[in-house]
């Protein structure tokens, strides 16, 4: 088959390799949407968790190919997504029931073979049907998982007013969920109109458009429109710039979640005095487990509506390219590998 292989950080190449063959409780899917996100610029660059050689691919929509002994409940020619994590089940996290931690933690393109392939090999238990969705909507699932543990996360009061950094399609994902999960009012800021638009689209209440070359001007800006702080700001664009003027936006008393991927690198300074003079709560949200049916059940009811935010469409040949797209093309907002004919 062929596939994209990494054997190191910045060259990848397209080759034929040996086509996977599924095991008892696997079967093999033809991978048909894949999505590109951040996540790829990190593999690309070595970051993340990634080893080498790599097939990347975590946002993986196929349809069954083969299946392999004792896996039930799925059919030939049928449509699911991938749940790209595998967890160990005996390490300390996990028996401290605390799965993202886990110490052996596999995640399918980014430590283990992923969906930018023409097939790929799954547990039977982590596909999930998904006939019933458009494949764009079905791309959107591993995002909005990993959308739905933020929201886990967090842990949101009702009534909460709430500042969300970044439009992009997990930013527009959570900010859904925020806005339908208690919060009294939801603002969205980021640099781009045309994803500002797509978030007010979606039912957001407010949308400021920020000149990241002046943050500071922004950032007034956002004071001012909530004078005693917003009761949560999530920086889900991955700046550290941003990240550091949280802070100075919260109420005393709230809460900052980082949601974005930041370089590895970056570093951020904070007041240890105003954390703790302000009581100040900073959490972090990683990625996902055991989110998928949420995601699923979410995007399926039409409270997380994912119209408009699949705008960049490559064939597998075409990987380098849909990599530049999302990395340099300021119009592109979520970029998927397409192959073969779909469901």
């Amino acid at each position: 088959m062929k596939a994209v292989v990494y054997e190191k950080p910045l060259a990848f190449e397209i080759r034929e390799v040996f086509t996977p063959e599924p095991g008892p409780g696997y079967v093999r899917l033809r991978n048909t949407i894949t999505g590109v996100c951040g996540t790829d610029l990190h593999i690309y660059d070595g970051g993340f968790m990634t080893a080498y050689p790599l097939t990347p691919g975590h946002e993986i929509v196929g349809v069954v190919d083969k299946i392999g002994d004792g896996v039930e409940g799925l059919t030939i020619g049928q449509q699911v997504v991938a749940d790209n994590t595998q967890l160990c089940g005996r390490c300390y996290y996990c028996k401290r029931n605390m799965p993202l931690f886990c110490q052996n933690f596999y995640s399918r393109g980014c430590n283990g073979p992923g969906g930018f392939a023409e097939f790929v090999v799954v547990p039977g238990e982590k596909c999930f049907p998904a006939d019933d969705l458009a494949p764009e909507v079905a791309v959107m699932t591993e995002p909005t998982a990993c959308a739905v543990h933020g929201m886990d996360v967090l842990g949101l009061q009702p009534g909460s007013d709430v500042l969300l950094f970044g439009a992009g399609p997990t930013g527009l994902v959570l900010a859904q969920l925020v806005m339908h999960g208690g919060a009294a009012r939801v603002t969205v800021a980021a640099p781009t109109a045309f994803k500002l638009e797509l978030a007010r689209s979606y039912g957001i209440d407010r949308t400021v458009q920020i000149d990241r070359s002046s943050l500071g001007d922004a950032v007034q800006h956002l004071r001012d429109l909530a004078p005693d702080g917003y009761d949560v700001v999530i920086e889900a664009a991955g700046s550290p710039a941003l990240e550091e003027r949280s802070t100075s936006l919260v109420r005393d008393g709230g809460t900052v979640m980082i949601y974005g991927m930041a370089p590895e690198e970056a570093r951020v300074p904070f007041s240890p005095y105003e954390i703790f003079r302000r009581e100040l709560t900073i959490k972090g949200s990683f990625a996902q487990t055991h989110c998928f049916d949420r995601s699923l059940a979410v995007l399926r009811s039409g409270r997380v509506r994912t119209e408009g935010i699949v705008n960049r469409r490559y064939g597998l040949d075409d990987f380098g390219e849909a990599l530049h797209a999302v990395a340099e093309d300021k119009a592109c907002l979520k970029a998927v590998i397409v192959q073969g004919s779909q469901p």
